[in-house]
């Protein structure tokens, strides 16, 4: 008989959700993991950038209280002060994901790394486990370029940029996706200088005419940005060279240039586990292309080829369809059509659904309906207009949504439900949202689809022929 029902390895988002939800429904579960409870998303990632970034905007809206008649001046940033902020945020939160936690939950947890012998077998600290099922959750981790003369520079990623041992005066940051991009905001609110330099453009995968606004809105708080462009070195300062020979020189150095799957440890070939650059193999029901004991959720996860989705929602999504297809043995399958994502920047930027260029490419026959915050009241109250709600519309349904907002992020799932329910745009725009928010502007701009009918010259001809009906 095996050992357990489940051996989950790793104790980040996807493991913890699966190993929690198996053990609550009375399956025999071991969950290991080597390094910190909570993985990547409690101790280096979303947790601790969260904390950070509402430390920036805190000190930003000092700055900025004067557009009220607020005198209050530059406010002073205490570093050390910040740092136990940034870390007390995740000694609050730690215990959720304690070892404590889930064995009382009844999981057995065992501090150690996992390592495949054969295709039924774990090793962990010298000891053999078998399982009827494994679940791969071991994540990812920082990806750094073979930019020559890196190594020998200080440089953080953000597995250790949350330290803070000092504040930077000029962070240069390699890499302009969500983490380059949220940091700059972060450390720019906090008095630093900082400096993006991005191969390619800022926030490549996110819809280009809202990444625009959010440059705009960045580079106005002093951000300079260098996009298209390459570095072909590293020297001490630190110093990147780029390929047209310039020399950008700062104090510190973030490189935020991606993230790659955590297979090396595993010995996945022992186990027939097919696996590539972009992490393990599996089916839309995350289940191992060539080893049919084994799954894979999160970062670690390719799916029918279609790369990871390194995103905490994302890990316990998987977690929904691995307890659905394992425990209860139902066609579980993933569905990215409806999936959120969302930059933490101040305004964010939060996309669901396909991007007008996705859908262009897809061959639908779409509508784009827009409407920007500067025509909107509860944004006029506050100050705060810069932003636009973008929806791509095909067949009278809202096939993608794009929101560049302050708290985008908390106006964005409404879209996600209607993409996934495919709701018609009548509806949308039908809806009763309170007044005044900034989800009224989304709300017009569903509603803008219907307005030429309605005020065209036949319901004006409409109106006036029922104005003489009597009754």
């Amino acid at each position: 008989m095996p050992d357990f029902d489940l051996i989950v390895i790793g104790a980040g988002a996807a493991g913890l959700s699966v190993a929690a939800g198996a053990a609550q429904l009375g399956a025999s579960v071991a969950l290991i993991e080597h390094a910190a409870m909570g993985g990547d998303c409690l101790n280096t990632g979303c947790v601790p950038s969260k904390a950070l970034l509402a430390a920036s905007h805190a000190a930003r809206g000092i700055r900025n209280a004067a557009r009220f008649g607020v005198t209050a001046g530059e406010p002073a940033i205490d570093w050390d002060r910040l740092r136990m902020h940034v870390q007390g945020v995740i000694a609050e939160i730690a215990p959720v994901d304690s070892e404590a936690r889930f064995r009382g939950l009844g999981a057995t947890v065992i501090r150690g790394e996992a390592r495949f012998t054969d295709p039924a077998t774990l090793s962990v600290n010298g000891r053999s486990l078998t399982a009827r099922r494994f679940i791969i959750a071991a994540g990812s981790r920082a990806a750094v370029p073979p930019i020559p003369g890196l190594n020998s520079v200080p440089y953080w990623t953000n597995d250790s940029l949350f330290d803070l041992a000092q504040k930077p005066d000029h962070l240069l940051i390699l890499g302009g996706g969500p983490i380059g991009l949220e940091m700059a905001d972060a450390f720019a609110g906090l008095g630093c200088r900082v400096s993006v330099i991005e191969a390619l453009t800022i926030a490549a995968k996110d819809d280009p005419e809202l990444v625009a606004g959010l440059r705009q809105a960045l580079t106005a708080r002093g951000v300079a940005f260098r996009e298209g462009v390459n570095v072909v070195a590293a020297e001490p300062g630190p110093v990147l060279v780029l390929a047209d020979g310039t020399r950008i020189a700062g104090s510190h150095l973030l490189v935020a240039t991606g993230r790659t799957p955590n297979l090396a440890s595993l010995n996945l070939a022992a186990a027939h586990i097919q696996a590539g650059r972009a992490g393990i193999a599996t089916d839309r029901g995350l289940r191992s292309l060539t080893n049919k004991r084994v799954f894979a959720v999160g970062d670690i996860a390719d799916p029918a080829g279609i790369g990871p989705r390194a995103f905490t929602h994302v890990a316990s999504y998987h977690a929904g369809i691995i307890i659905r297809r394992v425990l209860f043995r139902l066609p579980a399958r993933i569905d990215y059509a409806a999936l959120p994502r969302v930059t933490y920047t101040d305004p964010e930027l939060a996309q669901t659904g396909l991007t007008e260029a996705e859908a262009r490419a897809a061959g639908l026959t779409i509508s784009i309906l827009r409407w920007t915050l500067a025509d909107n009241d509860r944004a006029i109250a506050e100050r705060d207009t810069a932003g636009l709600v973008k929806l791509i519309v095909s067949r009278n349904r809202v096939v993608g949504a794009g929101i560049l907002a302050p708290h985008a992020g908390e106006m964005i799932s409404q879209w996600s439900l209607a993409i996934a329910q495919r709701t018609k745009l009548s509806a949308l725009a039908g809806l009763i949202v309170p007044y005044p928010t900034r989800s009224e502007a989304a709300k017009r701009a569903a509603g803008s689809y219907f307005a030429p009918k309605l005020f065209s010259p036949r319901s004006k001809a409409l109106v006036r022929l029922l104005g003489r009906l009597v009754g």
